[in-house]
Parts: C-alpha cells; sequence; structure tokens
C-alpha cells in the first residue's frame, strides 16, 4: 500500500474501531493544532490528522483505503475495477476540526480524563487535566459570562395596545483570530405584547461582551411600569384618583374620569362619598395577556378636599343640619 499510511498518522491498529479514531483525533487534534502548536511542522501533522481521522472514520473511504491506499482514494492508479472511478473529495482540515467540536476556536477546551497527556499551547506535554463534564463531550464547557440585566419601562398607554422598542447596544466581537476583539453596535427589537406583566422577561442569548474562552452574556430586559400622570396599574386594573369637594361628596356630582385611551366618561355620584368609595368602569383597564381581547376594569377611588375656614354662621348651620 503506497501513500501516507493514516492509521501510523492516528497511532492506532489497523482493527481500530470508531471509537478508537474519535479519541485519537480528538487528541492529535488539539495537540497539533497550528493556533496551539507552533511547532514547524504543527500545521502539516494537523492536515494529516485531519485527512486520516476524514478516511478512517468514514465506511466507504475507508474500505477503499484498506484495498487501494491514498491513491485510490485519490484516483490513482492500482484503485481497481471497482473503484477506479471513485475519486473523493477531501475537507480542509479547520473545517473537519470545527464539525467535531462545534467551534473553530481551540482555546476553548482543555482536556478531560480520558486522555493520557495534556500539552501547553507550545505542544510540550505538561500535567494531566483531569476535567470532566456531567456528560460525555469532546472538550470542557466554556463558562459563559453572568447574565446582563436591564429594566425597560413601559407606559400604560404602550401596554394597552403593545408596540415595538429597539435597544442600540454596543459589544466586543471576536476578530477572525479568535483571539483580539472589537467593538460594534447592534439593535435589538423586543415586541411588547399588550398587557404584558410587571416583572416579565426577555432574553438576547450570548449578546454580551465576546471573547477567548468564555461563552457571552445573555442580555436579560426586564419590563417596569413607567410611572403615569394620572394612573395607577393593579394587574389588568388600573386605577384613577378623582379630586372632589366636602360639599360634593356630601351632596352629589358628576364626575368626568379620563380613559386611558384617551376621551372621557362622565360619572354621577349620588350617594355620598367617603374616603373608602370605589366606583368601577368595567372593560376600561388592561388587556389579558392571554386574552387580548378582554380587558380588566378602571377603578375610581377619591380624594375630599375639606374646606381650610369655616365661618361661625356655616358651622352653626353644619350642626344643626348633620346628624
Amino acid at each position: 500500500m503506497m501513500g501516507k499510511d493514516y492509521y501510523k498518522i492516528l497511532g492506532v491498529s489497523k482493527d481500530a474501531t470508531d471509537q478508537d479514531i474519535k479519541k485519537a483525533y480528538r487528541k492529535l487534534a488539539l495537540k497539533y493544532h497550528p493556533d496551539k502548536n507552533k511547532a514547524p511542522d504543527a500545521e502539516k501533522m494537523f492536515k494529516d490528522i485531519g485527512e486520516a481521522y476524514e478516511v478512517l472514520s468514514d465506511k466507504n473511504k475507508r474500505d477503499v483505503y484498506d484495498k487501494f491506499g491514498e491513491e485510490g482514494l485519490k484516483g490513482g492508479v492500482g484503485a481497481g475495477a471497482d473503484f477506479g472511478e471513485r475519486v473523493f473529495n477531501f475537507n480542509d482540515p479547520h473545517s473537519i476540526f470545527r464539525e467535531f467540536f462545534g467551534t473553530n476556536n481551540v482555546f476553548d477546551f482543555t482536556f478531560d480524563d480520558d486522555f493520557d497527556v495534556a500539552f501547553d499551547f507550545g505542544g510540550h506535554p505538561t500535567d494531566l487535566f483531569n476535567i470532566r463534564a456531567n456528560r460525555p463531550v469532546h472538550g470542557r464547557t466554556k463558562k459563559q459570562d453572568p447574565p446582563i440585566n436591564h429594566d425597560l419601562y413601559i407606559s400604560l398607554e404602550e401596554l394597552l395596545t403593545g408596540c415595538v422598542k429597539k435597544m442600540k447596544i454596543t459589544k466586543k466581537v471576536m476578530n477572525p483570530d479568535r483571539r483580539t476583539t472589537y467593538e460594534t453596535t447592534k439593535v435589538l427589537s423586543i415586541e411588547v405584547k399588550p398587557g404584558w406583566k410587571e416583572g416579565t422577561k426577555i432574553t438576547f442569548p450570548k449578546e454580551g461582551d465576546q471573547g477567548p474562552g468564555v461563552v457571552p452574556a445573555d442580555l436579560i430586559f426586564t419590563i417596569r411600569d413607567k410611572p403615569h400622570a394620572i394612573f395607577k396599574r393593579e394587574g389588568t386594573n388600573i386605577i384613577y384618583y378623582a379630586t372632589i369637594s366636602i360639599k360634593e361628596a356630601l351632596c352629589g356630582v358628576t364626575v368626568s374620569v379620563p380613559l386611558l385611551d384617551g376621551g372621557t366618561i362622565p360619572l354621577l355620584l349620588k350617594e355620598v362619598v367617603n374616603p373608602s368609595t370605589v366606583k368601577v368602569v368595567p372593560g376600561q383597564g388592561l388587556p389579558f395577556h392571554k386574552e387580548p381581547w378582554k380587558r380588566g376594569d378602571l377603578v375610581v377611588k377619591f380624594n375630599i378636599t375639606f374646606m381650610e375656614h369655616l365661618s361661625p354662621e356655616a358651622r352653626r348651620s353644619l350642626m344643626r343640619i348633620l346628624p
């Protein structure tokens, strides 16, 4: 068999199992990755390791290689009548690495206890790492930065109809070398649904700063009620305080109550109004988030104002009239 000895390159026997081949590739690819290993032959070794893994991990390619060698795979002489027309195209070794590990960044990984030896950045043996995840993985999981939290204040009018909020963020992004970063801006959009409750959280996964060896933080926006000039929110209900005089409270009055979506509604008060009196205007509150066609109520409460001075005559009149 002419050409490269893929079994020797990976350091496995000709009867190696798929697991043996994966284990050997995992170990050698991390050892000889040219971003990590600066030895003169590292890049060539990395290419040969990727090529060997691509062949031996694929049953069809491995069968051709076992019968006809490297020349058979690449369409050379000696491929035989059965395989002469089969010319295999080989992937870039970095593509193979990315497909195997799920990333191009070799610095994302350390070794688990399946490995016999670990290597430092120069390709020299160091102490063995003994780090494993809770489940089988190719390398250790990168640590994610803590989430970044922001409050997003929404007006009651916006919660009534829904709206779209746009936030411009500045963050660090990795350069192609996977070691240095640059700053960029991005606009995030949040579609605020009618009736969202205060405390609702919207998460943008991994939109924080990028950096070598870490998973970017999640950005979390928490909905907060923006203070309103005349209304206060209680769930899907909104509270309005009407100010009336002691005379109006005792003798009756029609109060013009403002509505959240504009306009007013008259509220006739015939009975005596005291500080605990509550009136309800149905269906003029905020939408129910899960049933936006339904709305809460407008709850009217009262502030009763007293006169600052009372003449003796008025006092005597009230003493006669009031029980």
